[in-house]
């Protein structure tokens, strides 16, 4: 079984000192903390705000206004955010046939496809060295079926995927402990209607 941790750390120390631009598609304020820790020593970080999963708009407005405070307060003002356009028609589009999927299931499969997808595009047109995903250091994401989504791509973008397993070195715990010193917003559902306990019960 894959080591992807160590790969990201294995790949890090051989920079040398070199910071190559990467491109970190971010799910939410929460995550994102615990990984710019790790990657900014490294690398020129921008995070890439594209989330149509997020259901519904206010919530990815939410989520997106976390990130700039999170960005303010953590006193990263070398990273920059780039909002993604909001189209939740995307992700539906993506996940038709999957709705009765479980979580974790196809249908994450098949959003994490879609992100990763936009990133590595953008990453490309942009002339970035590395496009990267904050969604492995939760513990309730599929951080082998994430690397191997990003891999896939790299071959098809003709950019390299920076491997990582976030969660590991106590990443998720990190996260919990930054969100509190932040006063950052944890959301209760990764984000798509389909997971939303709220639009469940309506």
């Amino acid at each position: 079984m894959r080591e992807y941790n160590r790969e990201f750390e294995a790949l890090c120390q051989g920079l040398e000192g070199k910071r190559p631009r990467l491109l970190l598609h971010a799910c939410c304020a929460p995550c994102s903390s615990a990984v710019l820790e790790r990657v900014r020593p490294y690398f020129d970080v921008t995070l890439y705000y594209f989330d149509p999963n997020i259901h519904p708009e206010e919530e990815y407005v939410k989520r997106g206004r976390e990130l700039e405070k999170l960005l303010r307060l953590s006193g990263a003002e070398d990273v920059k955010l780039l909002w993604g356009e909001y189209d939740p028609r995307t992700f539906f589009d993506a996940a038709k046939g999957l709705e009765g999927e479980p979580e974790g299931g196809a249908r994450c499969g098949a959003c994490f496809r879609l992100r990763l997808s936009a990133t590595a595009e953008l990453a490309r047109k942009g002339g970035y060295d590395y496009f990267c995903s904050t969604l492995t250091v939760s513990p309730h994401k599929n951080a082998p079926l994430i690397n191997e989504i990003g891999e896939a791509l790299a071959g098809k973008y003709g950019l390299p995927w920076l491997p990582s397993d976030f969660k590991k070195r106590d990443g998720y715990l990190r996260s919990i402990r930054l969100s509190r010193e932040y006063g950052l917003y944890r959301q209760c559902y990764c984000g798509c209607v389909f997971s939303d306990p709220g639009a469940a019960q309506k």
